[in-house]
């Protein structure tokens, strides 16, 4: 299935979504709901996936009545299939199909490598990358079943680049991981008309990154007081969610129309 060829767009036809379906998984809070406001600004209808039910729900509640596109949140375990096929499923009977799937769902705890358990490492590559594959393959298979190809975002981070720093061996490779899976996938998908593109951020002070901070310093310490240790900007200024949205935005939409496989940094010049 060849991409079409865009170039007679005009800008606003290309960055429009109006009539394509997403999923943001890990979508109830910080990088995941400016994701989904992103892309429902842009026209699209929205389901946002995540492990806190109500808060995905309120999260789609405001998104709703902010945003022409419709927006609506379901419980999402990206560790569990069964919960990602239901999810894909909603998406399809409610809104109407899949067009755009943003894997963005991770975690990333602090744990010294002599103090690094099979258990956790585990869980970070369940989540991380299998969570990560798992949601690509049921997308595409919805996507294909239907026969109007699509888009998959992949949530990298600067970590899927380098070493990060100590106590981030799992978070680091389960990042790697996603970026190879991303180029892989892009490949194998290409032929059914499926693009795939990795994002890769810098640390984001969302509410949930800025907790993991705090319970990775007990001391006391202020986690905002920790900010600039913690980035290497070259703009001037820590992220906030909606830099690394509308970098997602760009991705999803025709923007991006002659891209696949890539993964775009979106860090400030972090990895230079």
């Amino acid at each position: 299935m060849p991409m079409p060829d865009v170039s007679s767009h005009s800008v606003a036809q290309l960055v429009s979504l109006t009539g394509r379906r997403a999923v943001v998984t890990g979508g109830a809070q910080g990088l995941g709901k400016a994701i989904a406001a992103r892309l429902a600004e842009a026209g699209a209808d929205v389901l946002i996936g995540d492990r806190n039910a109500d808060l995905a729900t309120t999260a789609a509640t405001d998104l709703d009545e902010r945003y022409p596109g419709r927006v609506i949140g379901a419980f999402l375990d990206v560790t569990d299939t069964g919960t990602v096929n239901a999810v894909a499923d909603r998406a399809v009977d409610e809104l109407g199909g899949l067009d755009i799937w943003v894997n963005n769902a991770g975690i990333f705890p602090a744990v010294p490598l002599l103090e690094l358990t099979d258990e956790t490492w585990d869980q970070v590559f369940a989540v991380n990358t299998r969570g990560t594959l798992v949601g690509a393959r049921e997308a595409a298979r919805r996507m294909t079943a239907a026969g109007h190809g699509g888009v998959i975002v992949n949530i990298v981070s600067t970590a899927g680049f380098r070493g990060v720093g100590p106590g981030l061996a799992a978070y680091v490779g389960s990042k790697h991981a996603v970026r190879g899976l991303t180029r892989n996938l892009a490949l194998e998908l290409a032929p059914h008309g499926i693009r795939v593109l990795g994002v890769a951020p810098t640390f984001v002070p969302t509410e949930g990154n800025m907790a993991l901070v705090a319970a990775a310093f007990p001391d006391g310490a202020d986690p905002a007081d920790l900010l600039p240790q913690m980035t290497n900007s070259l703009i001037g200024r820590v992220a906030v969610p909606d830099d690394i949205a509308r970098v997602v935005l760009f991705c999803a939409s025709d923007l991006s129309a002659f891209m696949t496989g890539s993964t775009l940094l979106a860090d400030a010049g972090e990895t230079l």
